[in-house]
């Protein structure tokens, strides 16, 4: 798993090696960091390091001294550093160090031309981004964000120094100007900020440089998945496995407006390591769709209570007003429920179905895009100024189950706090009925896990279902392989070769 740290971590751990703190040996190894990379960069930019131009944005604190002591590396590689000062005060012994080497200083000055404030960072080949660090919050100031729009107006590569100046270091949120950096070098670990969107939007290629302080932080604010930790909820089948022992997954999806969602659903269902699929046939004629399409699939009579042995349920894709009977319906059995689309926003309108959504003994997951996730906030009473990260952990907590906050770097949220955030899914995936794929996939691989008893609670039920996430997202890769055009149906096409991908 990939795990970062918030700021309030961060600096404990940093104060918990306070000799090295004190003394700067930690700055130093930030710097030295940082400078390698510039130097790799530039060999990459340049096939030499010797004679590039490096400009440095420059603020007061501890990410500006990283910034001026990695320039002065660089200038005794023969590069040509200019530091730009932005606010009144910087760090003293870094400006020292650059100032020993040559660098050049400059004092950014909102009163001159607009040629002079320009000029430092044009036809330039880097920009170091030392404005503000993980201690930045709300907006930057004026100076600070008209500097912030030079850089990225200039067409120069940007690096930025632990994270890009107007991203928030806990939340990823931007208050107005923020860096859009090409990469950045972050020191010690993974700071949220830089995985949650639109920060994660804004970070370009993460760097983690070690700086000695891992061994004192805390519990970690948010993870991701790696592959490794995604195939353990789609194994292959052991030898003495029968269907329903890899288990069953039933799905209640799909109406006479919108059929195809049921095809979509079930049709990933049936990729998420299960024995079985069984399919509500609620009397419209999509059973008949389904069964043609997939005839493997087993339709069951209009009680969920008496579909045999499923271990959990996808609910509501394609759902329409109507469909409230089943969502009640699936409501009412005990075991794992993925609920979406339609069903959300029944549950979003209906008192009753909220209560009864919140109170159930078995595991429950929904799966909102940022509208159907509006719209339970505001049927909660929420504020409607939340970001993304709290939206989800509060929305986790007020219902008592899993959230899935789709959208660019989803995110997973359990009430007991548990935050997973999705760094495979990219762009490709925003088409209609990609979220059908999605429902189907998490619910089957929640039946899997149920059936494996590798489901005790929301937190394992948050971990599973991230897993389905990232295969979601490794299958819409696939399928934007060579610039191709994505619908959803080339998302489920890819599924069995995203599980294959795992495996390997």
């Amino acid at each position: 798993m990939i795990a970062a740290f918030g700021a309030a971590t961060v600096r404990a751990a940093e104060a918990a090696h306070g000799l090295e703190l004190n003394s700067g040996a930690l700055m130093d190894q930030a710097a030295t960091g940082l400078a390698r990379q510039v130097i790799f960069v530039l060999q990459e930019l340049r096939g030499q390091v010797r004679g590039a131009q490096v400009t440095i944005a420059v603020g007061s604190g501890n990410n500006g001294g990283d910034a001026l002591i990695a320039g002065a590396k660089l200038a005794q590689r023969g590069v040509a550093v200019t530091a730009v000062c932005v606010g009144a005060s910087v760090h003293e012994a870094g400006l020292a160090a650059l100032r020993r080497v040559n660098g050049r200083v400059l004092q950014w000055n909102a009163a001159d031309s607009m040629v002079a404030q320009q000029e430092p960072f044009l036809d330039v080949d880097i920009i170091i981004d030392g404005i503000v660090g993980i201690g930045g919050t709300g907006a930057l100031r004026p100076a600070a964000a008209a500097v912030v729009e030079l850089i990225n107006a200039s067409g120069a590569l940007i690096v930025a120094v632990d994270l890009p100046s107007g991203v928030n270091a806990d939340t990823g949120a931007v208050a107005g100007a923020a860096i859009a950096a090409d990469v950045t070098v972050t020191f010690g670990c993974l700071k949220p900020g830089l995985l949650i969107a639109p920060g994660s939007g804004l970070a370009g290629v993460i760097h983690t440089v070690d700086i000695g302080i891992t061994d004192a932080l805390d519990e970690p604010a948010l993870i991701a998945l790696e592959a490794l930790d995604v195939v353990a909820f789609v194994p292959e089948p052991n030898n003495d496995d029968y269907k329903y022992r890899r288990g069953v997954v039933g799905v209640a999806a799909g109406s006479r407006q919108y059929p195809g969602a049921a095809l979509l659903c079930v049709g990933a269902a049936r990729l998420g390591g299960v024995g079985m699929v069984r399919y509500l046939d609620q009397g419209d004629q999509v059973a008949q769709l389904v069964l043609a399409a997939y005839p493997d699939v087993v339709a069951s009579g209009a009680d969920p209570s008496a579909s045999a042995r499923v271990a959990a349920w996808a609910c509501g894709p394609g759902f329409v007003p109507e469909e409230r009977v089943a969502i009640d319906a699936v409501l009412r059995t005990e075991v794992p429920v993925v609920l979406d689309a339609g069903a959300l926003m029944a549950v979003a309108n209906s008192v009753p179905l909220r209560n009864q959504l919140a109170g159930r003994s078995g595991i429950s997951a929904i799966t909102p895009h940022p509208g159907e996730a509006a719209a339970l906030a505001a049927a909660l009473s929420l504020p409607e100024d939340l970001g993304r990260l709290e939206l989800a952990k509060v929305l986790a907590e007020r219902l008592r189950l899993v959230v899935v906050l789709k959208g660019p770097a989803t995110l997973i949220a359990a009430p007991s706090g548990l935050v997973l955030v999705d760094t495979m899914g990219g762009a490709e995936l925003s088409t209609a009925g990609s979220g059908d794929v999605l429902t189907g996939l998490a619910a089957a691989i929640l039946a899997r896990a149920s059936v494996r008893g590798d489901v005790d609670d929301l937190d394992d039920a948050a971990v599973a279902v991230a897993a389905a996430v990232w295969l979601h997202g490794q299958a819409g890769q696939l399928a934007a392989a060579g610039g191709r055009p994505v619908t959803a149906v080339d998302v489920l096409d890819q599924l069995s070769g995203a599980v294959a991908h795992v495996r390997r």
